[in-house]
C-alpha cells in the first residue's frame, strides 16, 4: 500500500463526490487515513455517464464541502466532464490523500479489531471504514429482460453514450425516471425512433417563477424532508423540464410500464394515462408549495408562466399499445433505465447488509461499530445522495468517527 499507511484512523472506499468529502471533513478533524479508488477520481461519473449528460442541480449547489459557486451562471448546470474536473480540482487543493487505482476487493473485520481492507495493491487495517461507493453504481434489471429476444441489444443507463453507438433500428427504453427521460429525449433529437415504457414517476419542472427549481427546493426546505417522509426523488430535466407529453410531441411514442416477454412479444400494463396523470399531480404539488412558499416569506417573485414541456398535448397512442412485435417494430435495442443499487459483494461483515445487499445504516451510521455509509440516497433527508448534501453529512460522519471513541487522540 501506499506509505503512511500504518497506523490509520480509518479507510474511506471511494473518490467520487462523497468519498472525497467524507476525506475533507476527516482531515478536518485531524482522523488520519486513505481513500482508495478503484480507478480515477469520479470513475462512476467518467464511465457510466452518457455524452450529453448535465448535471440535474444548478451550478449554485453543485460545489464540494466548504466551496462557494463563483461563476457567472449560477441557474445553468454542468457537464459531465466539468464536474468531474471540478472533483479532480478540490482534490487537489486539499491534498487529499488517495490511492487511486487501488480497487477494495474485500472489506471484512480484523482479527485485531477494527477493519481489514484487502486491495489489489496489499491489504491495510483501521479501525473505521466508511464506504462511499454510492447506491448507483450497480444497474437494475428486470428478471424479465433475459427472456427478451437475442437479436436485441441491450445495455443498461450506465452503459449508454449516443445514438450513434447503438445499433441501426428503433429503441425501447425502459423506465421514465431521470435517466430514461433524458435518454429518450436525447434518442429523439438524434433521428432515432423511440418507444418509451413509463412508470409511476412525478415530476418537476425545471424553472418556476423566474428561478431554477433545485433552488426553490432547498430555499423552500424541500431537501431537508426527512426519510420517513420520502418515497422516490421526482425527475427533473437537466436543461428543461421533459414532460412525458414533451416526449410525445418529439416524437417518441409511449407505452405503458413494462411488464414482460410473452410468445415472443413484448407487453405493456394499460396504466400509460395514470403515469402521464401522476406525472402531472407532482408538478402542480411542487408548484403549489413553491407558491405557498413565495407567500409566506412574501418574497418578490414574478408570476407563474407557462412551461411549454407542461402545456404541450400527450399524443398518447389510441388504442393503447399493449404488445409490440420487436420484428415489425423494427426494434433493435433495448435501454434499461430501471434503476440502481448498491454494488457491495466485497463487504463481508456480518449485520452490515440486508437480505438484498444493500447498506443497514441509520442515517449512514452501520449497526456494525466504525462501520459508515456515505453518498446513499435519501440516507437522511431528501438532499442526501446530492452533491448539495454532502457537506453536512460528512461534517456528521466525521464528527460521530471522532466521538465513536474508536480511534486514538
Amino acid at each position: 500500500m501506499a506509505s503512511g499507511a500504518e497506523g490509520l484512523d480509518a479507510v474511506v472506499i471511494g473518490a467520487g463526490w462523497a468519498g472525497l468529502g467524507v476525506s475533507h471533513a476527516l482531515t478536518g478533524c485531524g482522523v488520519r487515513h486513505r481513500v482508495l479508488e478503484r480507478g480515477r477520481i469520479g470513475e462512476t461519473w467518467r464511465t457510466q455517464r452518457w455524452d450529453s449528460f448535465r448535471m440535474n442541480t444548478a451550478n449554485l449547489y453543485t460545489v464540494m464541502p466548504g466551496d462557494r459557486y463563483a461563476g457567472p451562471d449560477p441557474e445553468g448546470v454542468m457537464t459531465r466532464d466539468a464536474f468531474v474536473a471540478l472533483l479532480e480540482d478540490f482534490a487537489r487543493r486539499h491534498a487529499l490523500p488517495l490511492d487511486l487505482g487501488t480497487r477494495a476487493t474485500a472489506l471484512a473485520a480484523s482479527p485485531d479489531g477494527g477493519f481489514r481492507v484487502a486491495t489489489d495493491a496489499g491489504a491495510l487495517t483501521a479501525p473505521v471504514a466508511v464506504v462511499a461507493t454510492g447506491s448507483l453504481n450497480r444497474s437494475r434489471r428486470p428478471a424479465s429482460a433475459a427472456a427478451m429476444p437475442p437479436r436485441l441489444h441491450q445495455i443498461d443507463a450506465s452503459d449508454y453514450r449516443s445514438a450513434a453507438a447503438l445499433p441501426d433500428g428503433a429503441v425501447l427504453v425502459v423506465g421514465s425516471a431521470q435517466s430514461g427521460g433524458q435518454i429518450a429525449e436525447d434518442l429523439a433529437d438524434a433521428g432515432r425512433t423511440v418507444f418509451l415504457a413509463t412508470g409511476r414517476v412525478g415530476r418537476l419542472p425545471r424553472r418556476y417563477r423566474g428561478r431554477d427549481m433545485s433552488i426553490w427546493l432547498v430555499e423552500s426546505g424541500l431537501f431537508d424532508l426527512p426519510r420517513k417522509d420520502l418515497s422516490a426523488r421526482p425527475t427533473l430535466g437537466a436543461l428543461h423540464t421533459i414532460s412525458l407529453q414533451s416526449l410525445s410531441a418529439q416524437g417518441v411514442v409511449l407505452l405503458g410500464r413494462f411488464v414482460g416477454v410473452e410468445a415472443g412479444r413484448l407487453r405493456f400494463a394499460d396504466d400509460l394515462e395514470d403515469n402521464v396523470r401522476f406525472a402531472d399531480e407532482a408538478a402542480a404539488a411542487a408548484r403549489r408549495h413553491i407558491d405557498g412558499y413565495i407567500e409566506r416569506v412574501r418574497l418578490a417573485a414574478p408570476a407563474a408562466e407557462p412551461d411549454p414541456a407542461e402545456t404541450v398535448a400527450a399524443r398518447l397512442p389510441r388504442p393503447p399499445i399493449r404488445g409490440l412485435d420487436p420484428a415489425a417494430a423494427g426494434l433493435a435495442a433495448v435501454i434499461w433505465c430501471t434503476g440502481f443499487e448498491s454494488d457491495l459483494g466485497w463487504v463481508q461483515l456480518p449485520g452490515a447488509l440486508d437480505a438484498h445487499g444493500q447498506p443497514l445504516h441509520r442515517d449512514g451510521v452501520s449497526p456494525v461499530p466504525g462501520l459508515y455509509f456515505a453518498g446513499l440516497d435519501f440516507a437522511t433527508t431528501r438532499k442526501s445522495g446530492t452533491i448539495h448534501g454532502i457537506a453536512e453529512e460528512a461534517a456528521r460522519l466525521a464528527d460521530h468517527v471522532v466521538r465513536s471513541g474508536l480511534i486514538r487522540r
